[in-house]
């Protein structure tokens, strides 16, 4: 997580603060979600990765932080539901994290 979190840290420094808390949501994202979103990509379907412009393709709502808390509390197709197993704020988290990376293009 070493080159994406020193990526969000440049990219916060200069823009407002995200509703949630981007380094906290490396870490619920590393526990939670990296088994099938290693590196940004998806082990089920492979075009649908993590990276802007697939986001930004294939992201209900558009590329934004409330479409991506949508996606994780909801889950979506092969994808589940995190809303109940994540409280909301860890779900705010992950959001910003990976809104951030994708904004960055920061996965490894």
């Amino acid at each position: 997580m070493g080159a994406a979190a020193a990526a969000i840290a440049t990219l916060f420094a200069g823009s407002p603060a995200f509703a949630g808390d981007a380094a906290n949501g490396g870490l619920i994202f590393s526990a939670n979600c990296a088994a099938c979103h290693a590196g940004g990509n998806n082990v089920i379907q492979a075009e649908k990765t993590l990276r802007k412009p697939a986001l930004e393709e294939y992201l209900a709502g558009g590329f934004k932080e409330s479409s991506i808390v949508t996606q994780v509390t909801n889950g979506k197709n092969a994808m589940p539901a995190f809303g109940g197993r994540l409280s909301d704020d860890e779900i705010g988290d992950v959001a910003a994290y990976v809104f951030a990376t994708a904004s960055a293009d920061a996965w490894e």
